[in-house]
């Protein structure tokens, strides 16, 4: 029995609150049914938190966010916050936890349930039994370099960002995708612009040592950025695990998400490097924003935060079964045709509420005791 593993959950803002509530109905279902309890605490992310304390994310949350086994985040942002300052929008919030717990690896799979094979915008038989993971480094690059900033020059205004990578920084990364491969199709493609960009040339060079000196066992390719993204939607399967820099890695896993039919299935894992009792520092949350137009609606698809949850009990508390067993109740609601609004097909039909929806998952999971 696996006892006192802390979690911290942060619904944040519009749908966030909703399909979080789903999670606690899986995280409740594990305790008297597997054994497995978890310490859970809830705090303010995002909208909410500035709304509460005039910052999108308070220095008490940042602490515990520091000291937990692993973070489960729902959505932050939408547009009545939009016209605040830069440094207090909701995605700051985000931001800071990804940086200051340095979560330089974050891990996007796409993955099409058979049952949603012809969601996708691509052709059945180029996404069915899709499975890819994309492994982004999250914490430097363009989005963190300097200088930065909009500057005065001459009678306009310039916009400046810095693409920046230390050697350590594409090390990490890249470890992190090697080990993750080992234990998939043991395939890696390294996506960069060496062609054009010297951080390229430093992240294809240092991508190449780790392997040649740790991982030759695992098959690695070299890939510029956009014929990636071009052979994303050629042909997907070509992939197991995608390594990447922060920039391109945003731009690749949004548009691999976009093959699996819906931004609502899709999960994501932020990882750092291990604390003192093994488990890494994590952030898990669903890869879809916060939705503000159909938030409080009972519309929103629980499943890419449920899923989220699957992969902090593989990655964070050692549970690849039990993250197996949730992921296969998902696939089995799907298959007996349950669907919410964001998965209706053009024939139409009653749209599941996000309610219903979880409460199929809980009862697949009752099923497959």
């Amino acid at each position: 029995m696996m006892t006192n593993a802390s979690l911290l959950i942060l619904p944040g803002d519009g749908i966030g609150p909703e399909v979080m509530t789903e999670v606690r109905k899986v995280i409740d279902w594990y305790g008297p049914k597997r054994g497995l309890t978890f310490d859970v605490s809830e705090d303010l992310v995002g909208g909410a938190a500035y709304d509460t304390h005039g910052t999108p994310l308070h220095d008490d949350t940042m602490a515990k966010a520091q000291e937990v086994d692993a973070v489960l985040l729902g959505a932050v942002g939408g547009p009545k916050y939009d016209v605040l300052d830069f440094s207090v929008k909701p995605e700051r919030g985000l931001l800071r936890l990804r940086k200051e717990m340095d979560l330089f690896a974050n891990l996007r799979p796409a993955q099409c349930f058979d049952a949603l094979a012809d969601f996708s915008s691509l052709k059945k038989d180029v996404v069915a039994g899709l499975d890819i993971m994309i492994v982004r480094e999250l914490t430097s690059g363009i989005y963190f370099g300097e200088p930065r900033g909009i500057i005065e020059e001459g009678n306009e205004r310039v916009g400046i960002n810095t693409q920046r990578y230390t050697e350590s920084e594409i090390d990490r990364v890249a470890r992190s995708a090697f080990d993750l491969a080992r234990k998939r199709g043991n395939k890696v493609c390294s996506m960069e612009k060496a062609n054009v960009m010297e951080s390229g040339i430093l992240w294809r060079e240092v991508v190449q040592r780790v392997h040649d000196e740790d991982y030759p066992d695992v098959e690695l390719s070299h890939m510029y950025a956009d014929a990636g993204a071009m052979q994303l939607c050629r042909w997907p399967k070509q992939f197991d695990v995608i390594v990447t820099d922060n920039l391109f890695g945003d731009l690749l896993s949004d548009a691999a998400a976009m093959l699996t039919g819906s931004l609502g299935m899709l999960p994501s894992a932020s990882l750092g490097a291990p604390m003192s009792n093994g488990r890494p520092k994590a952030l898990y949350e669903p890869v879809h924003g916060s939705a503000p137009d159909i938030a409080g609606q009972g519309k929103a698809n629980p499943i890419a935060c449920i899923l989220s949850f699957a992969m902090a009990l593989r990655y964070s508390f050692d549970q690849g079964e039990e993250a197996t067993r949730l992921e296969a109740a998902v696939e089995t609601v799907l298959a007996d045709g349950a669907r919410t609004a964001d998965l209706m097909g053009p024939d139409g039909g009653t749209p599941m509420s996000t309610a219903k929806m979880g409460d199929a998952i809980v009862a697949a999971l009752d099923a497959s005791l």
